[in-house]
């Protein structure tokens, strides 16, 4: 049976739900990319210019996807209209996740006694974003935001640390949390499910990590002495071999935190060395945090379960609805 695309649009104060009317929405190319690594999730919309609905910058902006033959309708993002384009015969609206204003918000902050969790909550607040999730991580003893850096930075940087994913999930709220093995996993047939997979295999960066802060000095984590002769109380290292990357943080402070650091980033650099692209019908119930199974692929060793990286739904008049899914190993 052939599933007919539907989705249904809040934009302000006005809803578009294509399961309750399939000719009520004047969109000829819907577009939903969400990333993790990149700074802000985005959408673009093409709206025919009929009728009177003008969507405006700022309008809160939720949308779902789905088909309308089985009566589901996930929701896919949750953001605000950011830019309107007017044409003659079509109007570009685009808009991003909260993820938006972790970007244009600035601080100048010291924090003492902190988990990176605890910091991560208090930045979002001074953002105005939701917190959905945010898992312990690092203790420091005192870590420091600056305004020379947006707040979105500073983020990525704690989770980088303590080898977490930073993202904004469908409701719109921020996610801080170590990826283990995946909210969900959806399965991927070879010869059913997948339109097209391609894939990409390289060397590690580098085969060990080792990562050190500022001096503890009197070997105390209070201590605030900035020069040492040997860091090897304090210092985390993982893997062996050559090449070795050296990761140096000040707020590294104690032999604990260092630890977490050099295997967090020896974690994410394993897990580049094999990425890929899959594209499927439309399938909007897949979320980052998920991931992915693939089966009775020709190559086996992409017959395994990878982390989902990135989304983007399509859906336009002439192609229907398309769900491209990037993703890397987990292990």
């Amino acid at each position: 049976m052939i599933l007919r695309p539907a989705h249904r649009l809040t934009l302000g104060n006005r809803i578009v739900d294509t399961t309750d009317e399939p000719q009520a929405s004047t969109v000829v190319d819907l577009h939903v990319v969400l990333d993790m690594d990149t700074p802000a999730d985005r959408f673009r919309l093409e709206l025919g210019q009929v009728g009177d609905f003008s969507p405006a910058r700022d309008d809160d902006t939720i949308i779902e996807l789905g088909y309308a033959d089985n009566g589901g309708l996930s929701r896919v993002m949750t953001g605000k209209v950011s830019r309107v384009e007017p044409g003659l015969t079509t109007a570009w609206i685009s808009g991003h996740s909260p993820a938006a204003s972790l970007l244009q918000t600035f601080t100048d902050q010291t924090y003492e006694d902190k988990t990176a969790g605890d910091i991560v909550q208090d930045l979002a607040l001074q953002a105005g974003v939701d917190v959905a999730t945010a898992d312990t991580g690092i203790r420091f003893p005192a870590y420091v935001i600056d305004s020379r850096r947006n707040l979105d930075r500073h983020l990525r940087d704690l989770a980088e640390l303590c080898g977490f994913d930073l993202y904004i999930n469908a409701d719109g709220e921020l996610v801080f949390q170590r990826f283990t093995n995946g909210n969900s996993t959806h399965t991927f047939e070879y010869g059913e499910h997948i339109i097209e997979l391609q894939a990409s295999r390289s060397q590690p960066s580098a085969v060990g990590v080792e990562a050190w802060g500022e001096s503890p000095g009197s070997g105390a984590d209070e201590a605030w002495a900035w020069l040492t002769k040997d860091f090897g109380d304090a210092k985390g290292s993982a893997g062996t071999g050559t090449p070795t990357l050296r990761l140096e943080r000040p707020a590294l402070r104690s032999a604990t935190a260092a630890q977490t650091a050099a295997d967090a980033r020896l974690t994410d650099i394993n897990r580049r060395t094999l990425r890929g692209r899959l594209l499927s019908v439309g399938r909007p119930q897949i979320r980052l945090g998920d991931a992915i199974r693939l089966q009775s692929v020709p190559e086996s060793d992409l017959n395994d379960t990878f982390q989902v990286r990135k989304i983007t739904h399509h859906i336009t008049k002439a192609a229907g609805f398309t769900t491209t899914i990037g993703f890397r190993s987990i292990t």
